[in-house]
């Protein structure tokens, strides 16, 4: 399904019954609806970034729900649409925290092809219904990827960004990963709590700490 070693990991979730249902659903919802990301696009933060390669996972809840926005990617949307404002938030930290320019472009596929697995909880959504897919089997397949990678033994950075992102916490066990915790970026709680949060900065001391490279933040 995916094409790298994501589908060893996962091949015991592909077999299972909830699985084969969810995407027996999602396959008839793309028929009849209009469906984020485009069908090709809904595992993408693995193809981008494979269980080897992951370093860092940012947690995000579902896709943008905006024509054009979502590419399979937690907070990353296409370069031809608007920056979103938990996006531009996410940049601002990041000017900040680095001292880099404020992007010019949208998509954090760079960030992917660095190891940073930009995981949604949920992989599709109905456009303009935010949370429409919520419940119909992703955090069961999400949940799994985040348990298989808790098991890795290469230390591992989880940024969680909001209440929800935090609440996927539990599945965090391993001492050896670090976990990064904040407000979400969205404008409603930037400034309680991620703004000057340094997550980006953090995050590279500690992949440093353990004798491994250190993510190139720029888009």
């Amino acid at each position: 399904m995916i094409g790298n070693d994501w589908d060893t990991y996962l091949k015991e979730e592909y077999e299972k019954e909830y699985f084969k249902k969810l995407i027996e659903f999602i396959n008839k919802e793309y028929q009849d609806k209009k469906i984020h990301p485009k069908k090709s696009e809904i595992f993408n933060a693995f193809r981008y970034t494979s269980y080897k390669d992951t370093k860092v996972v940012i947690l995000g809840q579902d896709p943008y729900h905006g024509e054009n926005q979502a590419e399979g990617l937690s907070f990353s949307v296409k370069n031809c649409v608007r920056k979103p404002p938990s996006l531009q938030n996410i940049f601002k930290e990041m000017e900040t925290d680095l001292n880099i320019p404020f992007p010019t472009t949208n998509s954090l596929i760079p960030w992917a092809q660095e190891g940073v697995l930009l995981l949604n909880t949920v992989l599709t959504v109905v456009e303009n219904k935010p949370a429409s897919h919520k419940d119909v089997g992703w955090e069961q397949f999400t949940d799994a990827v985040i348990e298989i990678l808790n098991k890795k033994e290469t230390p591992i950075v989880f940024i969680l960004w909001g209440n929800f992102a935090k609440s996927k916490k539990k599945l965090i066990t391993n001492q050896h990963h670090y976990i990064i915790e904040s407000a979400h970026p969205s404008p409603f709680s930037a400034h309680n709590g991620f703004f000057g949060s340094k997550p980006f900065s953090k995050t590279n001391a500690f992949l440093k700490s353990k004798g491994l490279k250190e993510i190139d933040w720029r888009v």
